[in-house]
């Protein structure tokens, strides 16, 4: 089977609560309301690719468990193929439980569970080898990292590798990065996240360093001023589509799976950054990491 796009990275299932107030230690708060959906950066990503008529794999860990039948359910649901996804009879699925109060304002709180118990020897290699594109984004402890390592050194050249690092690696720094960074195509950091791995302010020079060890395309994310695309010998700003923002969630995720499509799609670097302004903005415009994302038809006529 050959996959345009395998996504590969944490498989949580997000349980927010809506309350009117972030208590402190010692305090009370009163729950407002709940939801509950299924998440992990690679994975809406995943989803938002399928969605535009990309076919899409996914490689992560989940438990047999309620948590785990809902997150594989969600990507049959949506088209995604669950043929790398490892299922673990021993532990508990990823959680991610949120508080979100009346301003917007976050507390998170994350549960890996069988997302760190990944590990390489239970890859199927020649799932990931037939990819066009294979996209890594964070786990939270070291297994799964080094199994995303070593599955890089395992796959041909022919798999382009693209890389939305989170926080998560970022915070990690350079060195322990660098293995990825030079086998990225790609690479889709915040300017924020940019900043904590490169150490510099500016995310043209951020990028610049990035482009000196090997990436052959830089997509910056960033935030309500759009996107900064750079491939060393072009560079474009572009700027964001405007809409009423409803929620933030997932944004940068949907901005991967517009880029990556316009990848696919062999559209020049500067339209593959307006794809990916515009995926993001649609998800801006509901509530969730998903819900938003829109579907090929609705992407404007000459960018499909």
């Amino acid at each position: 089977m050959t996959l345009d796009v395998i996504c590969f990275g944490a498989l949580n299932m997000d349980k927010l609560y809506r309350v009117d107030r972030l208590a402190g230690a010692d305090e009370e708060s009163i729950i407002l309301d709940f939801k509950e959906a299924p998440g992990g950066s690679a994975a809406n990503t995943a989803v938002g690719l399928a969605r535009l008529g990309v076919s899409v794999g996914y490689i992560g860990k989940v438990a047999d468990d309620r948590e785990g039948r809902l997150l594989l359910k969600s990507f049959i649901d949506e088209g995604v193929n669950i043929g790398g996804i490892i299922v673990s009879k021993t532990s508990r699925s990823g959680t991610v439980i949120g508080f979100v109060d009346q301003r917007g304002n976050r507390a998170l709180y994350l549960d890996p569970g069988a997302n760190d118990t990944l590990e390489f020897n239970e890859i199927n290699i020649e799932y990931a080898r037939n990819a066009k594109v294979l996209h890594l984004t964070s786990f939270a402890g070291k297994s799964p990292f080094e199994a995303q390592k070593n599955l890089l050194e395992s796959l041909p050249e022919s798999v382009k590798v693209t890389i939305d690092p989170g926080r998560i690696y970022a915070r990690k720094g350079f060195d322990a990065l660098k293995p990825m960074i030079r086998r990225s195509y790609a690479f889709l950091p915040s300017e924020e996240e940019l900043c904590l791995l490169t150490g510099e302010d500016d995310y043209r020079r951020g990028a610049k360093i990035l482009l000196e060890e090997g990436v052959k395309v830089v997509a910056v994310k960033l935030g309500e001023k759009g996107c900064y695309v750079t491939d060393g010998s072009e560079s474009h700003i572009l700027r964001p589509f405007k809409v009423e923002v409803v929620d933030t969630t997932g944004a940068g995720d949907a901005f991967c799976a517009g880029f990556i499509y316009g990848l696919l799609r062999g559209k020049s670097l500067r339209d593959c950054g307006i794809l990916g302004n515009f995926v993001a903005s649609r998800c801006l415009t509901r509530m969730g990491a998903r819900e938003g994302l829109p579907r090929l038809e609705d992407l404007p006529s000459d960018l499909r």
